[in-house]
């Protein structure tokens, strides 16, 4: 299936969404990849993970790049050989790129009961009170999204997601939301955008 659907954050930002609905074979017949990408990829265990990777080259491909633009550094940080700021993120059935002019990071995940199962490892539960499930489900799914995604900017050894990263009180409705690191005696404040798309949560970051 072809471009699922395009987010333009802000006037620099844009994300795209890839709906994974062909196998491993056929999306390995659209792409061209580097031997380097060739040697991950097959070594990857989860035809579900080659899918996701695979979806990736074809968001590239889609906006006039290709795998060889692609490279990562010794921190596994993404980087676009024309200078742009690029993220990634595939859950399941989509794949999504975001690029920008500006540093930013992004999550993406399905709504699983299990995320709110464990939100109490990772969140301040205070801020589920007086929602319904879906609601706390949706909510929970955001913040875990905000960690994740200020994670991949910093990709620092030892920040931890309950010790390190805070996100102020927000509204589903608000769609956008403030989030601060407090790592190695600095605090980073980050400007959080987030969407629902079908049954996913998406999720960006951005330093302020």
């Amino acid at each position: 299936m072809p471009l699922h659907r395009i987010i333009h954050i802000n006037e620099t930002t844009t994300a795209y969404f890839w709906h994974i609905t062909e196998d491993v074979t056929s999306l390995f017949r659209a792409v061209s990849l580097k031997d380097t990408s060739l040697f991950r990829l097959e070594g990857m265990k989860s035809e579900e993970h080659q899918r996701g990777f695979l979806a990736v080259r074809m968001l590239l491909q889609h906006l006039g790049y290709t795998d060889y633009d692609l490279t990562y550094d010794e921190a596994g940080k993404p980087n676009l050989s024309d200078g742009k700021n690029i993220s990634i993120s595939h859950s399941h059935e989509f794949s999504c790129i975001c690029i920008s002019d500006e540093l930013m990071g992004i999550d993406l995940e399905k709504l699983k009961e299990k995320t709110l199962k464990i939100a109490p490892r990772f969140m301040d539960v205070k801020h589920l009170v007086n929602l319904s499930k879906e609601q706390q489900l949706q909510k929970a799914t955001v913040v875990w999204g905000i960690k994740e995604a200020i994670f991949k900017i910093k990709n620092e050894k030892g920040i931890s997601f309950p010790n390190h990263i805070f996100e102020d009180e927000f509204d589903l409705s608000d769609a956008t939301c403030v989030a601060e690191l407090k790592f190695n005696k600095q605090i980073e404040k980050f400007n959080i955008h987030f969407y629902s798309i079908e049954d996913y949560i998406f999720v960006c970051a951005i330093p302020n």
